[in-house]
């Protein structure tokens, strides 16, 4: 089997995701075109010699819909006989996009692929595409079909959370994201995004809240207690799946939750040969890939049994991974994972996460990809397992090993 190798990783800054976001006035194909530009001028690449593009995008409406990494590929400067894919797995989108990148390359289907993806929230918001788990009744009772907030505070609940954990997680999230950028460590793996002059519009993500505190959050409303309490009453739902529990505890806020923001992140994928062709230094190999379905009610609990199919497909073992990135869609969602695995917080989210940098969902899971390599590096280390938890019940997961 040919092995699939990443040669380069990029982003863009987040931008809030509201209409006085840096990034608001950029179309979604806008800022792919241009993240598709800087990869290729990075790299010096021959474009026309990628296979093709292959873009996540959540929420695949208007401006966002139809085969938007196409269209992304004919307004940058890429050749254009590169096509476009455009895909959906919820928040794993990026990081499904460069699962199936690899997947290409190690089952010898082409040697060269760009793999990433896109979301701006600000501009076409989330669940504007009215998904039918969450709109269909036949599915959702069926289902059990509870917002995700929802499912998060169940986590907390369930598995013995309190709301001080969750605020002192996001606490330390704010603060590692803050030394993060403070120390260059963002630097070589985020473009700076500028407008038709030329201009710069945003070079540093924008969401970032240094300031947090626990005093701060602990004022915060739980987000998600009326969804729960008040009729129609999602807490009632999730008690008939879940009957164990006598009430569901509402623990996450604003503040201890991923936020909405634009971006996008791409990923050069493919064999040692092509690349040699091309002139490229791989930096890490693509060691193993896995996903899953999981229980749809409590939804985001994915990363625990995604990361146990990686590492039993891949011959390792927990001890084995130097670093783990696991997005930060809800803290009890990382509290979780660490409490599952027995790993230290040292070793996860250690440039902070999506609490304090912000969630753009179908570009995350190739921006923590990019973060992980980058970090790999920087502090000179050999693995890391990349996972997220994913809407309507699953998860997805990618193991890095630098070469």
């Amino acid at each position: 089997m040919t092995e699939a190798y990443i040669f380069d990783a990029v982003r863009t800054p987040r931008g809030k995701g509201r209409k006085d976001g840096a990034l608001h006035e950029v179309t979604s194909v806008a800022l792919s075109a241009r993240i598709l530009d800087e990869l290729a001028a990075r790299n010096d690449l021959d474009t026309s010699a990628v296979e093709d593009v292959i873009w996540g995008n959540v929420t695949q409406v208007k401006e966002q819909g139809a085969c938007l990494a196409r269209s992304a590929v004919l307004m940058s400067n890429w050749a254009e006989n590169v096509p476009g894919l455009s895909i959906n797995r919820f928040c794993a989108s990026g990081m499904e996009a460069v699962n199936l990148a690899a997947g290409q390359v190690m089952g010898g289907m082409g040697d060269m692929y760009v793999a990433g993806g896109v979301e701006m929230m600000s501009r076409v918001p989330m669940g504007s595409d009215g998904a039918a788990i969450a709109v269909d009744p036949t599915l959702a009772m069926r289902a059990y079909f509870v917002p995700q907030g929802i499912g998060a505070d169940i986590i907390a609940t369930k598995y013995g959370f309190s709301r001080d954990d969750c605020d002192a997680y996001a606490v330390e999230s704010q603060k590692r994201a803050a030394q993060s950028w403070a120390e260059g460590r963002f630097g070589k793996g985020v473009m700076t995004v500028r407008d038709q002059n030329g201009l710069p519009i945003i070079d540093k993500d924008e969401y970032l809240r240094p300031g947090t505190d626990m005093q701060s959050l602990g004022a915060l409303k739980a987000a998600f207690k009326d969804q729960g309490e008040v009729m129609p009453g999602f807490d009632a739902v999730a008690k008939l799946k879940y009957p164990e529990l006598e009430r569901i505890e509402h623990v996450h806020t604003a503040g201890n939750s991923s936020g909405i923001v634009d971006g996008a992140a791409a990923l050069l994928i493919g064999s040692k040969e092509a690349g040699e062709r091309l002139g490229l230094k791989p930096r890490a190999r693509i060691r193993q890939t896995a996903k899953i379905g999981t229980d749809p009610t409590i939804m985001l609990t994915g990363p625990v049994p995604v990361t146990e199919r990686a590492l039993a497909l891949s011959g390792m073992n927990i001890g084995d991974i130097d670093l783990f990135e696991v997005n930060e869609a809800f803290s009890a969602v990382v509290l979780r994972f660490m409490q599952a695995f027995d790993v230290d917080h040292s070793k996860v989210n250690v440039n902070g996460g999506a609490i304090a940098l912000g969630h753009p969902l179908g570009a995350t899971g190739a921006m923590i990809i990019g973060t992980a390599l980058d970090e790999l590096e920087r502090s000179d280390k050999e693995t890391a397992l990349c996972t997220l938890c994913v809407a309507s019940g699953m998860g997805a997961a990618t193991i890095i090993e630098r070469v």
